[in-house]
C-alpha cells in the first residue's frame, strides 16, 4: 500500500498508511517536489545571478557610489560638514589643519591622484592640483609644521578659492546623485544643480539622437524585411531553403567585417560614389558624404540587424494559411484589399517580435556607430564605451547605462500597453 492510502479515525480525520494526517502528509510530498524542482534549476539561476543580475546591479550601485571623498579625507569631511559656505568666507585652520593630516595620509597610500581624478569629473583643475600638491606635502609635517592654512595656499593657489572647498563639501558624501544629472548635461552644485554651459550639453542630443536613429532603423528593416519574409514564406520549399541561406549569411561573417566592408562601400573614393559617377547620376567634383554621418550608420545597421526582423515574420507569416486570401477574393475583395484587411494584420504579431528585437538591438550598438558614424552617427552607447575605457569615468558610465536600461524598459512597457506583448509571436 502506498504511503498516501487513506484511512478514516472516528473524528473524522482522514489518515495516511503511516498514521499522519493526509493533509500534513500531502504538504510534505509537494515539498519535497518542490525542492527536487529548485534543485534541478539551481545550476541555471546560478549562472543567471552570476551573469546577470549582479553585474546589472553592480552598475545601478556604480551610479551612486561616491565613498572615494569620504574615505581619503575622513577628518577633513567631518569638519568640513560644519562650514557655512555661504558667508562666502574660507574654512578655518581647523579644516585647513584636518586636509593636511589626510593628505599626507593619502600620500603614503597613493590615494591622493584618485581622488583628484575623481573630483576632476565635477571642478577641472582639481587632479593637477592633488598631484603637485601630493609632491610638496611629503615634505610637511601635520604635528609641528602648523598653521597650514597659508602654507596650503603657497603650495597652490587653489587652496584659497572658495569654490574648491564648495567641491569638496558638496561631494563629499558616500552617495550622489551627481553622475546622474552630469548624464542629463547638469552638474550638482552646492546650491543644488545646474545646467552644464551650452557647448558642454551633448548627452541629452545623443539620447535623443540613439532613440530617433533606432526607430529609422527598425522602420526601414520592417520596410526591406517583410516583402522578404513574404517572399520567404509563399515560394516552394527548396526555394525557401536557399533564399534563407543567403538571410542568414550576413551571420556566418564577422560584425567587424561587415562594418569595415560598409566603410569601403561607402566613403567618397568607394564603390557606390564610383557607380554613381559612372553612369553620370552624380559629377565627379560633387560626390556623396555618405559616411561619418548619420546615414551611414542607418544604412549598415539596417544591413547587419535586417536578419533580426525577417525571421520573426518569416516564422509567423508560415503558419498564415492561403485558404484565408483565396476565401477573401472569392468574396469579391481585390488582392489589395485581401492583403490589408486579411494577411496582414496575422503577420502584425511577427513584426511585433521584429521591432523589439531590431529596437532594443540597435539602441545598445556601438561598434557600427563608431567605425561609419563619425562624429554625427553615434550613439549614446559610444559615450558609455568612452568612459569605460578612456575617461575611467565609471560613475557617469554607469548612470548613462541606467538611464538608457529605464528608457528601454519604460517603451517596453509602453509597447505592452498599446500593442500588447502576449500578441508578439516567433512563430
Amino acid at each position: 500500500m502506498s504511503a498516501l492510502t487513506e484511512n478514516s479515525t472516528d473524528n473524522g480525520v482522514m489518515m495516511a498508511a503511516d498514521g499522519t494526517p493526509l493533509k500534513r502528509s500531502l504538504a510534505r510530498a509537494l515539498r519535497r517536489q518542490k525542492l527536487r524542482a529548485l534543485m534541478l534549476i539551481a545550476p541555471l539561476l546560478i549562472f543567471v545571478l552570476l551573469t546577470f543580475i549582479f553585474p546589472i546591479g553592480s552598475m545601478l550601485f556604480r551610479s551612486v557610489e561616491n565613498d572615494i571623498v569620504a574615505n581619503t579625507l575622513p577628518e577633513t569631511v567631518a569638519v568640513l560638514g560644519r562650514w557655512d559656505a555661504s558667508k562666502g568666507e574660507l574654512p578655518d585652520e581647523e579644516v585647513y589643519a584636518a586636509f593636511v593630516r589626510d593628505m599626507v595620509v593619502a600620500v603614503e597610500a597613493k590615494q591622493h591622484t584618485r581622488l583628484g581624478t575623481r573630483l576632476n569629473y565635477e571642478s577641472t583643475g582639481m587632479s593637477s592640483m592633488f598631484r603637485q600638491s601630493g609632491r610638496k606635502m611629503k615634505k610637511i609635517d601635520p604635528e609641528t609644521d602648523g598653521p597650514f592654512k597659508e602654507k596650503l595656499i603657497d603650495i597652490h593657489k587653489g587652496w584659497g578659492d572658495i569654490e574648491t572647498w564648495k567641491t569638496l563639501q558638496t561631494h563629499s558624501g558616500l552617495y550622489t546623485s551627481g553622475y546622474f544629472l552630469n548624464a542629463v548635461d547638469a552638474q550638482k552644485t552646492h546650491e543644488g544643480f545646474a545646467w552644464q554651459p551650452e557647448e558642454k550639453q551633448i548627452l541629452l542630443k545623443l539620447f535623443w539622437r540613439t532613440l530617433v536613429m533606432s526607430m529609422v532603423i527598425t522602420g526601414s528593416c520592417i520596410a526591406l524585411g517583410y516583402p522578404i519574409a513574404w517572399l520567404l514564406a509563399n515560394v516552394s520549399a527548396r526555394n525557401a531553403n536557399l533564399l534563407l541561406i543567403l538571410v542568414l549569411l550576413p551571420f556566418w561573417t564577422s560584425l567587424l567585417v561587415r562594418t569595415s566592408a560598409w566603410k569601403v562601400m561607402l566613403q567618397q573614393n568607394g564603390v557606390i560614389n564610383e557607380v554613381l559617377v559612372w553612369i553620370g547620376l552624380v559629377p565627379d567634383a560633387e560626390r556623396l558624404i555618405l559616411i561619418n554621418n548619420q546615414f551611414g550608420t542607418i544604412v549598415a545597421m539596417t544591413h547587419i540587424l535586417l536578419p533580426f526582423m525577417i525571421l520573426p515574420m518569416y516564422s509567423v507569416m508560415q503558419t498564415i494559411q492561403p485558404s484565408y486570401l483565396r476565401a477573401a477574393k472569392s468574396l469579391g475583395a481585390t488582392n489589395w484589399t485581401a492583403f490589408w484587411r486579411v494577411y496582414f494584420p496575422q503577420s502584425v504579431p511577427g513584426i511585433g517580435a521584429g521591432s523589439i528585437l531590431v529596437f532594443i538591438l540597435s539602441i545598445g550598438y556601438y561598434i557600427t556607430p563608431e567605425i561609419v558614424g563619425g562624429t554625427k552617427g553615434v550613439f549614446i552607447s559610444n559615450r558609455i564605451a568612452y568612459h569605460i575605457s578612456s575617461s575611467l569615468n565609471w560613475g557617469l558610465a554607469a548612470a548613462l547605462g541606467t538611464i538608457l536600461l529605464i528608457v528601454v524598459l519604460a517603451l517596453y512597457w509602453a509597447y505592452d500597453r498599446i500593442v500588447g506583448i502576449d500578441n508578439v509571436k516567433l512563430g
